[in-house]
């Protein structure tokens, strides 16, 4: 059955259809974005790709691509399409963007451009992950044209924003998924492969994720260094296991160690979400999400627990769903981070290839085959829910 991946990114999506082994990726495309500023081609994504997929994206900006195009420009003929997985860029829908709420990022049209490639390429079934705000948020006309366009051409839609620890992953991700298929075949969800099931606590914490990195001897542990003294010092004052610079306002060197905008911050009492910079991760939880710009502990709560540093590229990879042995070599550092940040967790897009067989052939999986090899899930890990 075929594959084909719209914005392509490091293989995340892919990667889970390559691994089902009931699917053949006949196609990708990304323009490797990295910050609009920056241009296409700078993110190297396509180099990610092709060293763990197998083929070599096709560098295109999709949005200047005229559907009817597509077929030639990713040089597929006319081989069928069973799947399409096509996940534009959610910066412009993510609430992690303040402005997102007021602005209508321009980016945001390529949702509804997604059902014209569908459509273009006749494909069976297809997929689509974003931001949860792609189906909550003040812009969801984006996707209202897009379910409205493929339901004209014969497809049921359905889509719901879920929390993807619900399903395995070791991180607080809350994502919408999309599933459309063609009206000849039946509909499933993630619901329906995981009706009656569950997953065990321990297995979706950093302490799972973090051992199976450090049981993996090949397992790639590069991280950025601190870009200051005064960097590496700020952490190594923050608690251990789950602490932030908030912890800092009651340490004696607090006047030297915090930053400016921490101490005005702190002054005003309007916290938000800003307790999460340079935080730890805690052992027992999830990891916090895990966004695009994770290579600096300034960023978010992406250092070690108890360990004073950033989470390497493996233990970053392997809480975002990847399995360790994922080939990021070849590649700027900062870049890898933004892959990983960026990527449909490879845990999950395995499972929604199951999904899309059973919807292709009618054979429901069984629930440890949705286990990806390599990851911090185990197949012990899922248990009937009480009735």
């Amino acid at each position: 059955m075929n594959v084909v991946d719209l914005f392509s990114g490091a293989g995340g999506m892919s990667y889970g259809f390559k691994a089902h082994g009931a699917f053949n990726m006949i196609g990708a495309a990304d323009a490797e974005i990295g910050k609009p500023t920056a241009g296409d081609g700078r993110l190297q994504c396509n180099s990610t790709y092709q060293n763990n997929i197998g083929i070599a994206p096709t560098r295109v900006n999709l949005a200047e691509v005229v559907a009817e195009d597509l077929r030639s420009v990713l040089g597929i003929g006319d081989k069928a399409v069973n799947v399409l997985s096509v996940c534009p860029p959610c910066t412009g829908f993510s609430r992690a963007n303040p402005d997102n709420h007021l602005r209508d990022d321009a980016r945001n049209s390529l949702v509804s451009r997604a059902a014209d490639f569908a459509v273009a390429l006749d494909a069976d079934i297809v997929v689509m992950e974003n931001a949860r705000e792609l189906i909550r948020g003040n812009f969801v006309h984006h996707y209202r044209a897009f379910r409205q366009r493929l339901e004209e051409s014969g497809y049921n839609v359905f889509g719901r924003s879920y929390m993807l620890n619900r399903f395995g992953l070791p991180q607080v991700r809350e994502r919408s998924i999309v599933i459309a298929a063609k009206e000849r075949l039946p509909l499933y969800t993630l619901e329906s492969m995981w009706d009656g099931w569950t997953v065990k606590g321990e297995a979706m914490t950093v302490r799972r994720a973090l051992g199976v990195v450090a049981k993996a001897r090949k397992a790639d542990k590069r991280f950025p260094g601190f870009s200051s003294d005064e960097v590496r010092r700020r952490l190594a004052a923050i608690p251990k296991d789950g602490g932030s610079w908030m912890d800092l306002l009651e340490h004696p060197e607090a006047d030297e160690l915090m930053t400016g905008s921490m101490k005005r911050i702190a002054a005003a009492g309007k916290f938000g979400s800003y307790p999460d910079v340079y935080g730890r991760m805690a052992w027992d939880r999830p990891a916090p999400t895990i966004k695009r710009e994770c290579a600096h502990i300034g960023n978010g709560r992406y250092a070690h627990p108890v360990e004073d540093r950033l989470c390497s590229i493996a233990e970053m990879a392997v809480l975002n769903g990847f399995p360790y042995d994922y080939n990021f070599r070849g590649v700027a550092l900062s870049n890898v981070y933004r892959h990983i940040g960026d990527a449909v967790p490879p845990m999950i897009s395995y499972q929604l290839a199951h999904l899309c067989r059973w919807m292709l052939t009618n054979e429901q999986p069984g629930m440890q085959e949705l286990v990806l090899p390599s990851t911090s899930l185990r197949s012990t890990d899922l248990i009937r829910e009480a009735a």
